[in-house]
């Protein structure tokens, strides 16, 4: 069997490995060295230069792909929406908020408020 055949073996499994192991992103970059090193070896070199190019390849695919790869693998944070996207925003006081109501403004609209102690009161313009 030739060895371009066996690299691009080598490069099928690496590359089916990677579709199983979702966000690492470490066997694609050495499947993608294992078909350099199969371009290598139908060029016709040596297995000792077949397999200084696989390493060079792998080495450098992964410190110039993994970093990219990674980071459009990154999930956004959770965006919160609703009322749940309010807490912890500043507010300007409307009407005056105690132990049974008030009003705030947010962001240009309005909404009503209690305090998270009752004994609290914020007067308006606060």
């Amino acid at each position: 069997m030739p060895g371009w055949v066996i690299w691009v073996i080598a490069a099928v499994v690496l590359a089916v490995g990677e579709l199983f192991t979702p966000g690492l992103f470490f066997l694609g970059p050495v499947a993608l060295a294992a078909v350099t090193a199969a371009v290598a070896a139908a060029i016709g070199v040596g297995t000792l230069v077949q397999l200084v190019v696989f390493i060079v390849a792998a080495l450098a695919s992964l410190a110039l792909l993994r970093p990219i790869a990674r980071a459009h693998l990154h999930m956004p944070a959770l965006v919160r929406t609703g009322t749940a996207a309010l807490v912890g925003a500043k507010a300007t006081v409307v009407q005056r908020v105690d132990a049974n109501g008030g009003r705030v403004r947010i962001g240009g609209e309005e909404w009503t408020a209690r305090p998270y102690v009752d004994d609290l009161v914020f007067e308006a313009g606060a």
